[in-house]
C-alpha cells in the first residue's frame, strides 16, 4: 500500500466483509474502539486494522488466497487477514482491567463496565501466547478499577512475573509519582502514558478529573528514566482541534523526548451526544503525519524503532516513519 492508501482506508476505519474469511480475531476493550469487532489487514509491509461493518464504503471480496478491498467498484488494497496473537499480530498486547473511573467523553470503557482480570489470568494468557513460538513483545495496559495506585500496582506484578520470557515489554497505565522508578525496576521497557488531546481547554472537557500538567511531568520523568526511543504517549485527532494546536502539541511533546501517536478519533455508540468527534480525513492524517515525522527528524526521535505496544504494530495510526514513503525524507 502507498501512504495515501492506507490513510484512506485509516479515515474510513472499517469494512464490510464475510465474518468467515476473518479467522480469529478479538474484540479491543480499551480505549475509543471498545466493543467492537475489528480485525487487521496486511499489505506489503503494511497494516491496518479495520472495523467489521456492514454499512462502510469500503467492501472486501476474497480472490483466491487474497482479500481484496474495493471501494465503489474499484480496487484500492489488495492483501490478507493477518492473524493476532493478542490484540495485535506479534504482541500479548493485554488490558488487564476492563472498567475506568474516570469518564474521558471519546471512550466507551467506563460505560462498558467489563472485566477485570486477575494477575493470574493475565500472566496465564501471557504464557499461552508465549507457547505458540510467535511472542515478540508484551504490552501491559489497563483501565482503572478502583484508583490508578492500585492499577501500577497490578502492573508491576504482571511485569515481574512475565519478565522471564525475555522480549521487550511495554507497559501503558495512568502514572503516579513513582511509577516510572518502579516500572523500571520491575523489567518494563517501554511506556506509555496518554495525553489524549495536547488542546488544554479541549481536556478540561473530554478528559474530565484527569490532569495534563500531571502527565506531562510523569512523560518527562520517563523519558528520564527509560531513556530515548522509549516513551510515547496517544495523541487523538479528530476531537474539534486545530491543525495549529496539533503542531504546538506534537513539538510540545518532542521537546521533551515523547513520540506522539496521532491516533484518529471514532464515535461509539454510548457517547454519542457527549463529545465531538470528526474522524479526521485521508488529507488530514497524510499532512500531520508528515508534519510529524520532519519535527521527530529534527530532534532526532525515531517512531520505527520502538518494541511494543502501538508503534510497532501500526495497525490503527500512520507511523510516520513505517507508513511514509522513503521519498518523503
Amino acid at each position: 500500500m502507498r501512504p495515501e492508501t492506507k490513510a484512506e482506508l485509516i479515515a474510513v476505519g472499517s469494512l464490510d466483509i464475510e465474518p468467515s474469511l476473518l479467522g480469529k480475531i478479538t474484540v479491543p476493550t480499551a480505549g475509543p474502539g471498545a466493543g467492537k469487532t475489528a480485525f487487521f489487514f496486511h499489505s506489503g509491509n503494511q497494516r491496518v486494522r479495520l472495523a467489521l461493518n456492514k454499512d462502510s464504503p469500503l467492501k472486501a471480496v476474497a480472490d483466491g488466497d487474497d482479500i481484496v478491498i474495493m471501494r465503489d467498484g474499484k480496487e484500492i488494497a489488495r492483501g490478507e487477514i493477518e492473524e493476532e496473537l493478542i490484540h495485535c499480530p506479534d504482541q500479548a498486547y493485554i488490558n488487564m482491567t476492563e472498567r475506568c473511573i474516570f469518564d474521558c467523553k471519546f471512550c466507551p470503557v467506563p460505560k462498558l463496565n467489563g472485566k477485570v482480570k486477575t494477575i493470574e489470568e493475565v500472566v496465564d494468557l501471557i504464557g499461552e501466547a508465549n507457547a505458540t513460538g510467535k511472542m515478540k513483545a508484551i504490552s501491559i495496559t489497563s483501565g482503572v478499577d478502583e484508583s490508578v495506585e492500585k492499577e501500577l500496582e497490578r502492573a508491576l506484578e504482571v511485569v515481574h512475573a512475565v519478565k522471564k520470557y525475555g522480549v521487550p515489554i511495554g507497559v501503558a497505565v495512568y502514572p503516579t509519582p513513582d511509577s516510572n522508578m518502579l516500572l523500571k525496576e520491575a523489567g518494563a521497557d517501554e511506556i506509555k502514558y496518554n495525553v489524549e488531546t495536547m488542546d488544554r481547554e479541549l481536556y478540561k472537557k473530554v478528559c474530565p478529573g484527569q490532569d495534563m500538567e500531571e502527565i506531562l511531568q510523569a512523560l518527562k520523568g520517563a523519558v528520564e528514566v527509560f531513556g530515548k526511543n522509549k516513551v510515547c504517549a496517544n495523541f487523538i485527532i479528530g476531537l474539534g482541534e486545530t491543525d495549529e494546536t496539533v503542531e504546538k502539541g506534537i513539538r510540545e511533546l518532542i521537546s521533551i523526548g515523547v513520540v506522539p501517536i496521532l491516533r484518529p478519533a471514532s464515535m461509539h455508540p454510548l457517547r454519542e451526544g457527549e463529545v465531538f468527534i470528526e474522524r479526521p480525513s485521508k488529507e488530514r492524517l497524510l499532512k500531520l503525519t508528515r508534519l510529524l515525522r520532519k519535527i521527530l527528524d529534527e530532534n532526532g526521535l525515531r517512531a520505527d524503532v520502538f518494541k511494543t505496544m502501538c508503534l510497532p504494530c501500526t495497525g490503527c495510526d500512520m507511523n510516520p516513519h513505517t507508513d511514509l514513503c522513503e521519498d518523503e525524507d
